[in-house]
């Protein structure tokens, strides 16, 4: 049985999908803020009240350990400026991708990410996954859009891992 390129990138997205649902039927609004260490990177309310992502230009060391608000900021940055590149719109900046808050609201906006992107999968043409991606190599003729799609779902089953470690870590702590 032969499956294209694009058959297996959507397979491969999906199963990475399906961890990221098991976790997020099981998120509770307060295990969004809630801070495994000390020195830990989450989301704050700014004085007009969005809320803002700690961040550094130059990765710290050591790194701080992630909330899941963090992480979750962190897809949906990364994956809505992917989104920009392989739609062909001017990729957002860090600072222009709001974070829509603890719970609810954060799940439904990434599983709108993950409804864009397989849109986005769907339409992909074996011309268009060997086309040169901008992003996230910037000016790299060497990667394509394959590339950036298989970058995306090994972000994504990354950031899920993360997740559903820190969602088990609270669980246990309780």
């Amino acid at each position: 049985m032969s499956v294209s390129r694009t058959e297996l990138l959507r397979w491969q997205h999906e199963l990475t999908w399906s961890l990221f649902e098991y976790h997020l039927e099981r998120l509770e609004p307060e295990d969004f803020l809630w801070e495994p260490a000390p020195h830990c990177w989450t989301m704050r309310r700014g004085p007009d009240g969005t809320w803002v992502p700690d961040w550094a230009e130059t990765e710290p060391d050591p790194v701080p350990v992630p909330t899941v608000a963090w992480v979750s900021w962190h897809i949906g940055w990364w994956w809505s400026v992917a989104l920009d590149h392989a739609q062909g719109r001017p990729p957002r900046d860090r600072t222009d991708i709001d974070w829509p808050g603890e719970g609810t609201p954060a799940i439904d906006w990434l599983r709108g990410l993950h409804t864009e992107w397989l849109t986005v999968l769907d339409d992909l043409t074996d011309h268009r996954l060997d086309t040169t991606a901008p992003f996230p190599w910037p000016n790299d003729p060497q990667y394509t859009v394959a590339h950036m799609a298989a970058w995306v779902n090994a972000e994504l089953m990354k950031n899920v891992t993360e997740i559903g470690h820190l969602r088990l870590l609270r669980a246990a702590s309780a």
